[in-house]
């Protein structure tokens, strides 16, 4: 790891301001922080001072998503499954129809997971780049969400407009993280709810 804080430090003169990628500061700034923690702390004012920050609380939260998503790809698999033969319940699964279960649904959720965090992070590192802001990690929060609403059905360019349509409308539209009074990925489920009700 030292080896790796010592070539983020050789290349962030590059990143600061009066650098040659001075535009790109939030790239470099959103991998910095996301590989270790930031090395800035409130000096004053009636502040909590703790090593938890917005950051590590966004992790916490996808961390905890991640049996939700689990389940959720199992349940999308399983009812594939028992569509296509009506004998396939839960009682009487075997091991191996589990994890067949378990595989079927990541073959739905992880292209819409891969769209949504191409397209919703791209927008997010654009805004980033324009504010002159960091990129916050809440997006991450929103990438996992957002799929988990949809059918497995969904095709992906639709799920592509529904992301941009969230993080547009339902956050950067209100100045980004903290600020926003809608939560993105439901402001996009609800989008594709009215412009796409028949895949919906």
């Amino acid at each position: 790891m030292q080896f790796l804080r010592e070539q983020l430090d050789k290349v962030e003169p590059l990143f600061e301001k009066g650098g040659k990628l001075e535009k790109l500061y939030p790239l470099y700034e959103a991998t910095d922080t996301f590989l270790f923690t930031p090395g800035h702390k409130t000096a004053s004012g009636p502040h909590v001072r703790d090593a938890v920050d917005l950051k590590k609380t966004m992790i916490t939260v996808v961390l905890a998503l991640i049996p939700a998503t689990l389940w959720g790809m199992f349940n999308a698999g399983y009812h594939a499954m028992h569509a296509a033969n009506p004998d396939v319940v839960l009682s009487t699964m075997g091991a191996g129809q589990y994890v067949e279960a378990l595989l079927r649904g990541a073959w739905a959720f992880l292209p819409m997971y891969i769209v949504t965090v191409a397209v919703g992070g791209l927008l997010e590192a654009a805004f980033a780049m324009v504010r002159k802001h960091e990129i916050n990690e809440g997006f991450l929060v929103t990438s996992l969400l957002f799929p988990l609403t949809l059918p497995p059905s969904m095709p992906l360019w639709q799920v592509a407009i529904g992301i941009a349509f969230g993080v547009i409308i339902g956050k950067e539209i209100f100045g980004g993280t903290g600020m926003n009074i809608l939560n993105p990925a439901l402001t996009a489920r609800i989008f594709l709810y009215f412009a796409y009700p028949a895949q919906i």
